[in-house]
């Protein structure tokens, strides 16, 4: 007689949007694997009985995502092929009872901070030996660092402060703890990430303290790259450059989305800030950190843009020369201040601003990467694609910068390395090098 086989449990998360979100799901995923769970992440099989969709709720191109994602895992478990699916993430803190109503096929939904709530209803513990042991789903040479959580800026447009609630820093000697083990596991550079960095420290030690986290995460032994990303330029700490001009292990690179130039749209953006202070920042962060690869954000649409306020952000990025440069279109979004005021700009004009201002861009970027022939840089290889090694110089981010090509079928490097690598032509967004050596 057959007995039948019981199958076991296997856990398919899917992750959208932002690295926070990443670092969230790599948090989950170490407490389900802690609990015995088989977990995969991102995973295009289709053998995991159990899917769970951390969502995103940023914009409504990231809603219309994550609401697909979670139609369409519904529709698989309509069809017998899973057995349960759960939600979690931005989305579903934001519209959870919306969710609930809409798409019933989804067995629970989570919030931003309701991880433990999720493993219990998988009969998982939450187990706090874990923290700071956390599972990487990024390539095993870099890791993101999620120094705090929420946000206590008041930015009409944005609704993560709905999502993520106020402001939490990590403790310092937690984060030193959790960069250790990622070293011991052969990363080498941290990606610091926040709502705002800038922040750090205010609600534990009662001032800003990043730059003497930047200085305990530096003596950090493997850790040889530390990235900034998303700094607040109102009232920002100059003593953070000082910090990255000593520290050999801080990258001369700072993520700052500035969203505007024009004083009165910055003015409805409600960012505290001018245009003209802001060119103060850049020009003192230039002066103290000679090389120092700067990213910003524009945000294009924004209710009352005038052609003239968006012609004064256009001249302002030509001026300031940003090394690397994105742009989102305004998204209304309910319960910000900013839904108060009508979304008079039509779709149209903002898809046709926001590729002005990449046209503004990718004219620098060019020039800027033209100049770079000739020059040697230090490059961290991450993948190879095709017949190319592709690599990051210190002034370039993970998916959202440039990049260097070296020639697979000439040269060869280990992927996590850095090498050596002399630039020999360039295009608008890549550099193509020769390693030395």
């Amino acid at each position: 007689m057959k007995t039948k086989t019981i199958r076991r449990d296997k856990v398919n998360v899917v992750t959208l949007g932002c690295s926070k979100n990443l670092v969230d799901s790599e948090n989950m995923i170490t407490q389900l694997r802690g609990n015995d769970y088989e977990v995969v992440h991102d995973s295009n099989d289709e053998d995991a009985n159990i899917i769970i969709v951390n969502t995103c709720g940023f914009i409504d191109l990231a809603k219309e995502e994550s609401v697909n994602t979670i139609l369409e895992y519904a529709e698989v478990k309509k069809q017998g092929d899973i057995d349960k699916l759960y939600v979690t993430g931005c989305l579903s803190q934001r519209y959870k009872d919306d969710l609930e109503q809409e798409i019933p096929e989804v067995d629970a939904y989570f919030g931003t901070l309701e991880l433990p709530a999720l493993l219990s209803r998988l009969n998982a513990d939450y187990k706090h030996d874990l923290i700071g042991e956390r599972s990487i789903m990024t390539p095993f040479h870099y890791a993101y660092l999620k120094i705090s959580e929420g946000c206590n800026r008041t930015c009409s447009f944005c609704a993560i402060p709905l999502m993520r609630g106020k402001h939490i820093s990590k403790p310092i000697e937690e984060l030193v703890k959790e960069a250790k083990s990622l070293a011991r596991r052969g990363v080498k550079e941290l990606m610091l990430i926040a709502q705002e960095l800038t922040y750090y420290g205010l609600d534990l030690y009662k001032k800003r303290e990043l730059p003497r986290l930047l200085n305990a995460l530096a003596d950090v032994e493997g850790i040889e790259w530390i990235r900034l990303h998303y700094a607040y330029p109102s009232k920002f700490p100059l003593e953070i450059f000082d910090v990255m001009a000593e520290r050999k292990e801080i990258c001369n690179y700072l993520d700052i989305p500035l969203q505007h130039a024009s004083n009165s749209v910055l003015d409805r953006m409600r960012r505290q800030i001018t245009q003209e202070e802001t060119r103060e920042l850049i020009q003192e962060a230039r002066k103290r950190v000679p090389g120092i690869a700067i990213r910003t954000t524009m945000l294009v649409g924004f209710p009352g843009e005038t052609e003239e306020e968006f012609e004064e952000l256009c001249e302002f990025v030509q001026d300031m020369e940003f090394e690397r440069l994105g742009v989102f279109q305004y998204s209304h979004e309910e319960d910000t201040r900013a839904y108060d005021l009508e979304d008079d700009i039509p779709a149209e004009v903002k898809a046709e601003r926001a590729n002005r201002i990449m046209e503004i861009q990718q004219d620098i970027s060019y020039r800027k990467n033209l100049d770079k022939i000739g020059q040697t840089f230090k490059v961290l290889f991450d993948r190879k694609e095709g017949e190319y090694f592709v690599g990051r110089t210190e002034s370039d981010s993970a998916e959202v910068d440039n990049e260097v090509l070296v020639d697979a079928k000439t040269q060869y490097v280990r992927l996590g390395d850095f090498a050596e690598v002399k630039i020999i032509d360039a295009s608008e967004y890549d550099l193509f090098g020769e390693i030395l050596g």
